[in-house]
């Protein structure tokens, strides 16, 4: 009689333990389901684009000191960020079909910014080098121009090859293409490394340098703003392009970017966009 007892203690121990496990099986399946939405069903994983949709806008990372690019304009007494940077980032938050909202930061913590998720995309006049594209993916070129000097006036003339700039001391922005080429192109005699390209531009006038290292637009509109300055006669190469860049692996939203980019190249607005914004860059 004890062996029966044992023998049926034993049989609803394992009865109940298999009951237990399955149990807990279907809960795990239905906690599954419920954190994908669907029960348990497959589905498409939410993707930065849909985040941006179901927000009604998307952040851009710009740093406004580089004209014609960006840069700070006031229009009908309101300070306001402008450039044909602007432009193609109103483009692209038009396509997708949100507001577009921007952030003005230092062109050195741009990428940070982005890969903490405090912007969405970057347009700020970027070369995508492949040092950067480890963190972040970037779109097709958009825009390609020369690499030129910005210096005062009635030196320009005097620098017509990277060798006459030899000794000099060059300023250029921090973590720039401008940056690499004043250390590495041109056999300067110090290199001042700042933030801000305003900034940049005073030490220039203060005879703190004796020339800055800009892309040929942004040179030219700090020139024809500024009497004292001029653009030297050498040219210091092309740049690789610039390019719009979006958080690692953000497919969907690089696919629309760059959509809003074939688009716009197409149909020749870039270029009008930048004769835009030089003008504007002009104007009192």
């Amino acid at each position: 009689m004890k062996k029966i007892n044992k023998l049926g203690i034993l049989l609803v121990v394992l009865v109940l333990t298999t009951m237990s496990i399955f149990a807990g099986c279907q809960n795990a399946e239905e906690s599954t389901g419920n954190a994908n939405g669907n029960n348990g069903e497959d589905s498409e994983v939410t993707t930065k684009l849909d985040e941006i949709k179901e927000a009604g806008k998307i952040v851009l990372g710009t740093a406004a000191d580089y004209p014609p690019y960006e840069f700070h304009k006031e229009i009908d007494g309101k300070d306001s960020i402008v450039g044909f940077d602007i432009e193609i980032a109103n483009e692209i938050a038009e396509d997708i079909g949100v507001e577009l909202e921007i952030k003005d930061m230092k062109f050195e913590g741009l990428l940070a910014a982005l890969q903490t998720g405090k912007i969405d995309f970057i347009i700020a006049g970027m070369v995508p080098t492949a040092e950067r594209a480890e963190n972040v993916d970037f779109s097709k070129i958009y825009y390609n121009a020369d690499q030129s000097f910005l210096t005062k006036s009635g030196k320009g003339s005097e620098y017509k090859t990277i060798e006459d700039l030899a000794g000099l001391t060059v300023g250029a922005q921090k973590a720039t293409t401008q940056a690499d080429i004043a250390k590495d192109k041109i056999d300067s005699g110090e290199v001042k490394l700042l933030a801000k390209i305003t900034d940049l531009v005073l030490a220039l006038k203060n005879d703190k340098v004796d020339g800055v290292v800009l892309v040929k637009p942004v040179a030219e509109a700090y020139a024809k703003a500024n009497d004292d300055l001029e653009v030297a006669e050498v040219s210091l190469g092309k740049e690789d392009g610039v390019s719009i860049a979006v958080g690692k692996g953000n497919s969907a939203l690089l696919e629309s970017v760059n959509n809003t980019i074939d688009k716009l190249l197409e149909e020749n607005k870039i270029d009008k966009f930048i004769k835009d914004a030089t003008k504007l860059s002009e104007e009192n």
